[in-house]
């Protein structure tokens, strides 16, 4: 796949996101894609395709009116594609949840096989984890 390609599955996979049509997010995974969210919070750590799928809807419940990514810039070499973008929603808490990421693409056969997220933890454990951190 090329660069271009792999810039336009990343606009369509944010476009599913702030859709929240959990199944065309899954469809972007390879059978062997996962999701590494970095950092040190509840939500931290490395998902499997299957685990994503259990979790998706889970994650949109969270944002009953909805949350939107924008992207801020793309730069794509080979089968990545780096990605600067922020978030906006209103957590189910009634806090608003606004972030900044920087998440790194890995296609492979034109599928997502991975997809690194790194994001402000602070504002994660703050709004989405109610201040709870890891044991």
């Amino acid at each position: 796949m090329t660069s271009e390609k792999n810039k336009t599955a990343v606009v369509a996979f944010f476009e599913a996101m702030n859709n929240a049509d959990v199944g065309a997010i899954i469809d972007a995974y390879h059978d062997d894609g996962y999701v590494w969210t970095m950092g040190e919070t509840l939500i931290s750590g490395k998902y499997s395709k299957k685990q994503i799928e259990a979790a998706a809807g889970g994650i949109f419940a969270a944002f009953p009116k909805g949350i939107h990514f924008r992207i801020l810039g793309m730069v794509a070499e080979g089968d990545q594609v780096a990605v600067e973008a922020t978030s906006s929603g209103e957590h189910a808490s009634g806090r608003m949840y606004d972030n900044h990421y920087h998440f790194l693409f890995t296609f492979r056969d034109g599928k997502l096989l991975e997809l690194k997220e790194f994001m402000d933890t602070e504002k994660v454990t703050e709004v989405l984890c109610e201040g709870q951190r890891p044991q």
